[in-house]
Formats: C-alpha cells, sequence, structure tokens
C-alpha cells in the first residue's frame, strides 16, 4: 500500500468519524431545545387543536429549531455513504446493501422533520385565523399530512431503515472485529430497543397495540450514544487493520490461505 493510499485512508476515517460524532452530538442539541420549546415528541400524539395552536404559539423561532433539528439529522447521511469505504469494504455486497438503506432512512426522515418547515405554518396559520368549517377542514388536512409524512415515512420507514442500517454494521462490526467489538454489541442492544418504539407509530394507526412507553427516548438515546461511539471506534482504527483484513479477504478468495487481522 502506498503513502498516498494510506493518507487517503487515514484521512477518510478522520472525516467519516467526526462526522458522526458532529452529526450525532448537533441532532442531541436541536432535539433537546425542541424538545424543551414544543414538547416534543410527545406533542406528536395531541389532537390537531393542540399541535397547530402550540406551534403558531412557537412562532418563527420554532420553524428555524425544526430547520436545525431535520438538517443537523441530516448531516449523518455523509458518514453513513462513507462508511464502507472508511472501513475498506468498498466491494461488500451486504454493507453496501446497508449503506443504500441507511442513506434512505435519513432522507426519509428529512421529509418528515422539513414538513414542520415548509408544510405545518401555512395549515396551524390557516387553523388559528379560520372559522368552524375551516378549522375542520384544515384538521382533516393536518391529520392526512401528519399521518402519511410523519407516522408513514418519517417514523415508520425511517426509523425501521435506520435500524436496519444499524443492525447491519453493527453485525459486521462484531464478525469481523475491524473496529471494537463492543461496538457491535451495543449497536445491536441499541436497534432492538429502539425498535419497540415502533408500537408507539402503530398505535396511531391501529388502536390498542401494545406500546412501549420508554422505547423512543430510551432507544434514540441510546441509539444516538452508539453512533458517537461507532464515530470514535472510526477515529481511532489503525490504519494497518484495514490492510490487513483487505489482504485477508483477497487471499482467502483465491484460494490461499486465510491471514487473520492483528
Amino acid at each position: 500500500m502506498s503513502t498516498t493510499t494510506t493518507g487517503d485512508g487515514a484521512g477518510l476515517r478522520r472525516v467519516t468519524g467526526w462526522l458522526l460524532v458532529v452529526g450525532a452530538v448537533a441532532f442531541a442539541v436541536a432535539a433537546t431545545v425542541l424538545s424543551s420549546t414544543f414538547e416534543w415528541p410527545d406533542i406528536l400524539r395531541e389532537p390537531p387543536q393542540v399541535v397547530l395552536a402550540a406551534f403558531v404559539a412557537g412562532g418563527t423561532s420554532l420553524v428555524w429549531t425544526w430547520f436545525a433539528v431535520a438538517w443537523t439529522y441530516g448531516i449523518l447521511l455523509v458518514p453513513i455513504l462513507l462508511l464502507p469505504a472508511a472501513l475498506g469494504r468498498r466491494d461488500d455486497p451486504v454493507l453496501g446493501a446497508a449503506t443504500f438503506v441507511g442513506a434512505a432512512s435519513v432522507l426519509l426522515s428529512l421529509i418528515g422533520f422539513l414538513r414542520w418547515v415548509f408544510v405545518v405554518p401555512g395549515l396551524a396559520g390557516s387553523y388559528v385565523a379560520g372559522d368552524p368549517t375551516t378549522k375542520a377542514a384544515v384538521a382533516a388536512a393536518w391529520i392526512a399530512q401528519h399521518q402519511f409524512g410523519g407516522a408513514l415515512l418519517g417514523e415508520h420507514l425511517g426509523q425501521l431503515l435506520v435500524i436496519g442500517w444499524s443492525v447491519t454494521v453493527s453485525v459486521v462490526v462484531v464478525r469481523t472485529g475491524m473496529l471494537w467489538r463492543w461496538v457491535g454489541w451495543a449497536g445491536l442492544v441499541a436497534s432492538v430497543l429502539y425498535g419497540f418504539n415502533q408500537g408507539d407509530i402503530l398505535a396511531t394507526a391501529v388502536p390498542g397495540f401494545p406500546v412501549f412507553d420508554l422505547a423512543g427516548f430510551a432507544g434514540s438515546t441510546l441509539w444516538a450514544i452508539w453512533l458517537i461511539a461507532l464515530g470514535v471506534a472510526v477515529l481511532r482504527h489503525p490504519a494497518g487493520r484495514v490492510a490487513g483484513y483487505s489482504r485477508s479477504v483477497t487471499v482467502a478468495g483465491s484460494g490461499g490461505s486465510s491471514v487473520s487481522p492483528p
């Protein structure tokens, strides 16, 4: 491996690792501000009259908070796309498929978040200023877009796909030992717990569906911590270990003896 290639690989790992850490921390800060000013995510399950009135009361600053929440989460799209190359596994079909799934999850979540910037303000303003007939019409429109853009795209599909990405990355880490294996196990635990939040989402369409109240907060918090740990692991990833693992795969694939990475 040439010095240039090694240097490029180290630089790619630094970019990927730092973006995982910065993205997770920035999103956590923005989400905390949103929670303290708009009672998110609990308010998502309130009726239209409560949500829309609270949104109008939040003013322009609330719209910008949603904007920040959306694009701090959007930062994660870049390290998700870069991770296979940073780990020296550009040709891994499983990790490649997981990368597509992870990128799709971020885009779906962005739709869910950004509707609060581009869709909800108009509905909220019309609801608050409208007569009873207008309020009824806006409430119906609100429920439709909230279930489609929020519950279906942002929460159900967005969360399921990012859980699928997390599980795949965690399994790869555990099986190969290319990063600290405890990071892989932690990712599996966080992903399973986060998955239980689907009960709360499905309950919006199927009344009486079992809900695990702590799954959303505990699962998303652990998942964010795992992202930070993954980023740190990538930053601490020894350059020689990627090269050693890649050589072992090449030798094994050509019919020779496998050389385990150190």
